[in-house]
């Protein structure tokens, strides 16, 4: 009869089939699963056409092109590549995808080398051969270990870096969104401003002509000095206004030039020339209350913050059941290192360690009530971005309806002031009116043709802000991978001296 023998392969092989045990239950896992919300929206929006339909997001992309200025289309270009609000998104990608990777890392065995060689000599009082005696040692090994997630602690800590990775990238888009959104809308002021500035320098170029040909009059006997007086105090007043202006451009153009990355007056040469109000025919498709759901990346940042802060719960609760952690180690230690890989050398372990909580003062369960609140947090915050999208649309497309409707009539208006002031004029120069009534046309002229000036800024900048509240933005691909700072010499080198 022949004796069976347990060799250490055979013990292996049955903490193997432990492992692979536990392994096959490790597919659980506690807390709740994440589903999204449901959102009551309405089915039109309460200032566009009713028979709108669901929005195609890609006719939201490029939508400042529709603006037919090819300057602002180049200082878009220059600010996405350049603006460090995008910079600082870009990075926040890299780091979201470096904590999963960590996290994924906590699913995977940990293995760890180590080495040592020790040499040691023995004094003869303490030798039993009565003589010193010179020994070497040497150690090398590998330690192992591998937590099975039995509870799914660190995978629900991967699915919250996953969701953290789509937040990231909604959060990229939302700052490109706003980024544009505020460069179309400074540029516009900054035309606005240099608009404004042109027709104050020509009012009061003009009314100076009337203030030389009054004081023509007076000395020839015609007009009185009050008439005189009159012409120059409203010429100094239109002039007053040019300074104010003057520093409204200065900043549009300052602002201009921080939201490319570059300094405040690099653009200066740019705009410089002048050029025309932008202006858009035609209003953006409104589509549907619930496309803002898809197309506006505040929005979706809000929910996969949301599903982050959901898995968050499961990570919290799993560390309230037991852990099982496989641990092994294999070493081998020797006098020479040619001995080093010999059979009669080498040691190893292996085997299971459980952790079971037992009394942690509600610690843990308190940390399970902290991510439920911040689950609450995070549904609130997504419900709120969504009204507040719905506000932002609807405030849009009436101000945009409003202020273009409002420029019709100053248009009508300045027209008539326009015919007003040329017949004030020829009847003062026929003795049938006041030179009162000249000055009165043309201050009222230069009011409502600023007035008009001010209304297409304002059309302008709301057709800007019913295109961010519909979500459009950059449809192009961008770079994240490319870090903004690159080190040097990050090897070891001599350390600098302080």
């Amino acid at each position: 009869m022949t004796r069976m023998t347990k060799t250490p392969l055979a013990g292996l092989a049955r903490w193997a089939g432990i492992g692979l045990v536990a392994m096959t239950i490790a597919g659980c896992a506690v807390g709740p699963d994440y589903a999204t919300p449901g959102q009551l929206l309405p089915g039109q929006w309460g200032n566009a056409p009713k028979t709108a339909r669901p929005l195609d997001a890609a006719k939201l992309g490029g939508w400042w092109k529709k603006l037919g200025d090819r300057r602002l289309n180049e200082i878009v270009e220059r600010a996405v590549a350049g603006n460090l609000d995008v910079a600082s998104a870009k990075a926040r990608i890299r780091e979201a995808r470096a904590t999963r990777r960590q996290a994924i890392g906590a699913l995977l065995p940990q293995l760890d080398g180590q080495g040592s060689a020790t040499r040691s000599r023995s004094s003869a009082a303490t030798s039993s051969s009565g003589s010193n005696i010179t020994s070497s040692l040497y150690q090398a090994g590998f330690d192992a270990s591998f937590e099975l997630d039995l509870f799914g602690a660190n995978y629900r800590n991967v699915e919250a870096a996953t969701y953290g990775v789509d937040a990231a990238d909604e959060d990229l888009r939302a700052t490109l969104l706003t980024l544009i959104g505020d460069v179309a809308t400074n540029y516009t002021e900054a035309r606005g401003a240099q608009a404004r500035i042109a027709l104050a320098r020509r009012t009061a170029a003009s009314q100076r002509e009337t203030e030389r040909l009054t004081r023509n009059r007076f000395t020839a006997g015609t007009a009185s000095a009050l008439d005189a007086e009159r012409a120059a105090a409203q010429a100094a007043t239109t002039e007053a206004a040019i300074p104010t202006l003057e520093a409204s451009y200065a900043q549009s153009l300052h602002q201009l030039g921080i939201l490319t990355g570059e300094a405040p007056t690099a653009l200066a040469g740019l705009l410089g020339a002048g050029g025309p109000i932008p202006a858009a025919r035609g209003t953006p498709p409104a589509g549907i209350p619930a496309d803002v759901l898809v197309n506006r990346p505040d929005v979706r940042r809000a929910e996969r913050q949301l599903a982050q802060s959901t898995a968050r719960i499961g990570q919290a609760e799993a560390a309230l059941y037991p852990s099982v952690s496989l641990t092994g180690a294999i070493s081998t230690t020797a006098l020479k290192t040619g001995d080093l890989a010999k059979n009669s050398s080498i040691g190893w372990s292996f085997g299971p360690t459980l952790s079971v909580p037992i009394f942690n003062g509600g610690e843990l369960r308190a940390a399970v009530e902290v991510a439920e609140a911040q689950r609450d947090q995070s549904d609130a915050a997504l419900r709120l971005a969504v009204l507040t999208a719905l506000q932002d649309v609807e405030n849009s497309l009436v101000n945009l309806a409003k202020e273009r409707q409002r420029a019709g009539k100053l248009s009508a208006a300045a027209t008539s002031y326009r015919e007003a002031a040329r017949l004030s004029r020829t009847l003062y120069q026929s003795g049938s009116a006041s030179f009162l009534d000249v000055l009165d046309a043309e201050r009222s002229l230069y009011s409502a043709e600023d007035t008009l000036l001010q209304s297409r800024i304002a059309a302008t900048s709301n057709f800007v802000s019913l295109n961010k509240a519909l979500g459009g933005g950059w449809d192009k691909p961008v770079e994240v991978e490319r870090k903004r700072v690159v080190d040097v010499a990050t090897g070891p080198h001599p350390r600098a001296a302080y």
